[in-house]
């Protein structure tokens, strides 16, 4: 299977905001563009899309499906990781002491009462090992930063904190190719 994951266009928010599990629509106008976000997925043509359930995931895979017939299929297995009450805080206004415990486990601390990045890698996770590997099909699937890192450390057996560190932008795309029991990664980040 070919999946193609993408980063949800540049959403409605202020910059330095903490916002995961927070709603929010598009920008406008809608950045990156649809046209470039498609020109960088090298005429791979799904037979799904699928998304999170957040609406700027489901509005940028409304905007890329509306080309190709298809009806985008929300997950809510695709969300990004729920911050708890940091949700719509300016990352500034957080405590210190919260931040440092944050830091100390990244993976497993949660002083932000949301959900761990455990809990949440476990989330998409399961999302993966579902889906059909060996099936040719393409599939795109429109999702988060967050999640985008946690599948790539899933499926290439690398540590989270390791794909942390990748350059992800707004409307971005990774290929992964799945089958044979192994993924391979085809690109990252690429718009």
């Amino acid at each position: 299977m070919d999946l193609v994951l993408i980063r949800h266009a540049q959403p409605q928010v202020a910059a330095g905001l903490c916002y995961g599990a927070l709603d929010l629509a598009l920008d406008e106008p809608v950045s990156p563009a649809p046209a470039r976000m498609l020109a960088a997925l090298d005429g791979l043509v799904p037979q799904r899309i699928l998304c999170s359930t957040l609406r700027r995931a489901q509005a940028t895979a409304a905007l890329l499906a509306a080309g190709h017939a298809l009806v985008p299929e929300p997950d809510a297995r695709l969300r990004e990781l729920d911050f708890g009450n940091w949700e719509g805080q300016a990352w500034d206004a957080v405590p210190r002491a919260d931040l440092d415990a944050w830091a100390a486990d990244l993976l497993h601390a949660a002083p932000h009462g949301g959900e761990s990045a455990a809990a949440a890698m476990a989330r998409v996770a399961a999302w993966a090992d579902a889906l059909p590997a060996d099936s040719p099909d393409c599939v795109w699937a429109v999702t988060h930063a967050g999640p985008m890192r946690m599948l790539a450390a899933h499926w290439l057996g690398v540590p989270l904190a390791t794909t942390l560190g990748w350059e992800l932008a707004f409307g971005a795309s990774c290929r992964f190719a799945l089958g044979g029991g192994a993924a391979r990664l085809r690109w990252w980040n690429r718009i």
